[in-house]
């Protein structure tokens, strides 16, 4: 669905994360970024995404990435969704979807039937100069860390 690729410059965002901190992407200049989008907190999915991210979290670091989560959930959602399953990495806040638009992740999508707008599924590893190394759009969330580091 998206349209960007490996070797475009990664657009820049700014939002808030789960405390109300605004992030920017500049803030991880010199620093690889895995920039993960997910369609909601709370769901088998995304559950499965995001704890097999924190599950591999170390290992990720010792890889030099920073894991950052963004979906259109508020602060409260993310903040719930972190304590209960106890997630090391920031999520951000994207209401009002323009990064979601920027990636190109938010669009038509069927469910049992019937189309509607939502956030497909898409993980982007950004290189430390700010450009899109490789981009995942069939994410396995229970295998998801592999693809990052092997895919």
């Amino acid at each position: 669905m998206t349209h960007l690729k490996a070797g475009d410059k990664a657009p820049d965002f700014t939002s808030t994360d789960q405390n109300g901190k605004t992030v920017s992407l500049k803030d991880f200049k010199g620093k690889k970024v895995v920039l993960y989008f997910y369609p909601k907190d709370n769901t088998p999915g995304c559950t499965a995404e995001a704890c097999n991210l924190r599950d591999n979290h170390e290992i990720l670091q010792s890889k030099g990435y920073q894991v950052v989560g963004v979906s259109a959930d508020n602060q409260k959602s993310h903040q719930s969704f972190i304590s209960k399953f106890d997630l090391p990495f920031i999520l951000l806040s994207d209401t009002d979807k323009s990064i979601l638009k920027a990636y190109g992740v938010w669009g038509p999508k069927k469910f049992m039937g019937k189309t509607f707008d939502g956030i497909h599924r898409t993980t982007f590893l950004i290189s430390e100069d700010g450009s899109i190394e490789k981009v995942i759009a069939d994410v396995k969330t229970k295998d998801h860390t592999d693809q990052i580091l092997n895919g």
